[in-house]
């Protein structure tokens, strides 16, 4: 199954399983949308049961996505895909619970705590990060202590070159303002708000792969793609 990972993690977390999917498997149409209209619903299954068998994690959870911040905590679960109420994010420290989230523009934001095998998964639209959809999954991570020893992972999402929104989007983001339409970096915004919220600049990595401008076989809702690919992690059993 192709998927791009942080190779830096696989060195130094080898107990975490991390990545996220791309359209190349399965003969280029790897979808994993259960709640986009792409692939029928039958064959994103079969997909989503495939990504669990090979990265061999029992369970996977995932959500309806609705671009807010709301965050949940996972415990051992049922095996299989396990669909929870909507939420934009999902934490866990039991193995073999991969957490999941559907991208296909917006970034998938990867939370690990390497002292206490942690894991969090954030799905950061420019509503969610907003939101502070990325605040409440670091406070989740931490429970009130220092957010300094996490690592962060903005993964595989439209670069600041392609992604062009209106002046609405910078205020709501409380970002300076331009006239007109300007492109957006979203995981500069995210990187430096990580930052602010206290996690070690060197431990904040940006994917160098865009959904839109480089060739990484991955699906683009800007670029008028209906499938989904997963951003996925979690603590091998």
């Amino acid at each position: 199954m192709p998927a791009l990972v942080h190779e830096g993690w696989e060195v130094e977390l080898p107990w975490l399983v991390q990545g996220t999917t791309t359209r190349g498997a399965l003969g280029g149409g790897f979808d994993l949308g259960l709640f986009s209209e792409g692939s029928p619903v039958e064959r994103v299954r079969e997909h989503w049961e495939h990504l669990l068998a090979v990265t061999g994690m029992g369970a996977a959870m995932h959500a309806r996505q609705v671009h807010g911040a709301d965050v949940r905590r996972h415990h051992a679960s049922p095996p299989g895909l396990n669909v929870v109420e909507p939420c934009d994010g999902h934490a866990t420290s039991d193995p073999g619970v991969l957490l999941a989230v559907t991208v296909a523009d917006c970034v998938p934001v990867f939370l690990v705590d390497p002292s206490t095998r942690a894991v969090a998964l954030l799905h950061a639209g420019w509503r969610g990060t907003a939101g502070a959809v990325l605040e409440r999954g670091l406070a989740l991570m931490t429970n009130g202590a220092s957010a300094s020893d996490l690592r962060v992972h903005l993964g595989p999402a439209i670069c600041g070159d392609c992604y062009e929104v209106g002046p609405e989007v910078f205020v709501a983001l409380g970002e300076p303002t331009p006239a007109r339409p300007t492109p957006l970096d979203l995981r500069g915004v995210l990187a430096r708000r990580a930052m602010a919220a206290g996690v070690d600049s060197a431990c904040v990595t940006v994917s160098e792969h865009c959904t839109r401008c480089t060739d990484s076989g991955l699906f683009s809702h800007r670029g008028g793609d209906r499938g989904r690919q997963v951003g996925y992690i979690g603590v091998r059993a």
